[in-house]
């Protein structure tokens, strides 16, 4: 491969890095960067809503005049189609990467990228897959509506299963009973080795689906508890008139099940958060590089806000560990936590910033950007800077006017209320305020 397609390559994963589009996320192998790995979210308003789904991409030598070769991950093992064009055994069927035939125009061209492959997969998870499906696409009858209804139920099922819970379960080591496995078990076990023969234990994106799957768990929670309603469990999947043998979406709806696995999942995320301050502690007496590194980026944080008289923000360790900071806002005027004194944990890892602190409210706050169980989300600049996490933090308490955004939608009623009518606007106003001032009494209790 020529230098100038690994520049190429090398700038694009850079471009999507550094983006702020949450729709997207990219790791690549240090001694090739021609073999890539992506996550794409599911759209939301689509069956597909917030799940992760994983692909490999692999750069040829010929890139950028042929596009790369393009494999889903996400299929449970090869046994799961989850769309028209994403076949159970990993095919991608786009135009653009030369795996279907499209019309003029459709084609790849070297002025398409990385960027625009991935965007073009997302396309695919689209509110309606079925008509993806040549000859269905303008499917009508009563029998082709009844055909796409179930299978957007299906598919809305097998996300959560598969492109949320599942590989979630893997990263913490835990069968879907919710027992530990075993690493000689993992390892004879399929589905707990990736294409490279690593185990999936150390995918590059746990921290990731981690941390995605604390904001969006409410979202998961309702989904579960509406089509529990509608879907008697064990009642067979459908099979879809262009499904075939070996490349179908199999399988029986159980989202009481799912509903448990879920909320054991979420359980061990936050045993696991938990678990970082004790580690923290053992880090810190070993002297290990990483605790000197947190303990003199909070001393820098603190020397910074004292020298520059920001009276907004205070923060301490807890028990003198810099792995879990105590940090308290004080609302500064005109701001929609105006007096207010809000309590926040920043909880770090002894593998940050590989592993991304996880912040939670010990204030209850109706605030869009702050889940029902106190998750914040939050956006820093520089990953590996604390100092741009606490500005993020204050940024996301702070903001008045964000842009529609479902992918940070954490806080579904406070959300409704916020982007609905002027009234409803008025009703989250209102509820935040009660927050705040409720948040200086219980300081003073």
């Amino acid at each position: 491969m020529s230098d100038q397609a690994i520049i190429r390559i090398t700038r694009e994963l850079n471009q999507i890095e550094q983006s702020a589009d949450l729709s997207f996320a990219v790791d690549y192998e240090e001694s090739d960067i021609r073999n890539v790995r992506a996550i794409i979210l599911g759209p939301p308003d689509t069956p597909y809503q917030f799940g992760l789904f994983e692909f490999t991409i692999k750069f040829g030598k010929d890139y950028p005049a042929r596009p790369p070769s393009v494999k889903a991950v996400t299929t449970n093992s090869g046994s799961c189609r989850f769309s028209p064009n994403l076949y159970a055994g990993g095919k991608v069927c786009l135009s653009i990467l030369g795996t279907w035939t499209g019309e003029r125009g459709e084609q790849w061209s070297s002025a398409q990228g990385l960027e625009s492959i991935l965007i073009s997969i997302q396309s695919l998870m689209s509110s309606n897959p079925y008509e993806y499906e040549p000859g269905y696409e303008n499917a009508n009858s009563s029998s082709d509506q009844e055909h796409m209804a179930h299978y957007k139920s299906k598919i809305r099922h097998e996300t959560i299963r598969i492109a949320v819970i599942q590989p979630l379960e893997v990263a913490l080591n835990i069968l879907p009973d919710g027992t530990k496995k075993t690493l000689i078990a993992m390892m004879e076990d399929d589905d707990y080795i990736s294409d490279d023969g690593n185990p999936i234990s150390d995918n590059p994106f746990n921290d990731l689906r981690k941390r995605r799957f604390l904001w969006y768990y409410e979202s998961y929670a309702q989904l579960i508890d509406k089509e529990s309603g509608e879907s008697t469990p064990n009642r067979k999947f459908q099979r879809m008139p262009f499904e075939s043998s070996g490349n179908t979406m199999d399988g029986h709806f159980d989202y009481p099940e799912l509903k448990r696995r879920l909320n054991f999942v979420k359980g061990q995320i936050m045993e696991e958060t938990n678990s970082w301050q004790a580690q923290g502690l053992q880090a810190k007496r070993d002297e290990l590089g990483i605790s000197v590194n947190l303990l003199r980026q909070y001393e820098q944080i603190v020397e910074s806000l004292k020298s520059n008289k920001n009276y907004s923000i205070d923060l301490t360790l807890a028990d003198n560990n810099p792995f879990l900071w105590k940090f308290t806002y004080f609302g500064r005027p005109t701001t929609p936590l105006e007096g207010g004194i809000i309590k926040l944990r920043i909880h770090l890892s002894p593998r940050f910033p590989e592993e991304q602190p996880r912040v939670f409210l010990e204030t209850p706050l109706s605030h869009i950007r702050v889940s029902k169980d106190g998750v914040l989300c939050y956006f820093p600049r520089k990953t590996e800077d604390m100092r741009t996490h606490v500005e993020a933090i204050v940024a996301s308490l702070e903001e008045e006017e964000p842009p529609y955004d479902p992918r940070t939608t954490v806080n579904a009623e406070a959300s409704t209320l916020f982007w609905g009518t002027p009234d409803d606007r008025k009703k989250y106003k209102r509820a935040l305020r009660r927050d705040v001032e409720r948040s200086v009494e219980a300081a003073f209790e």
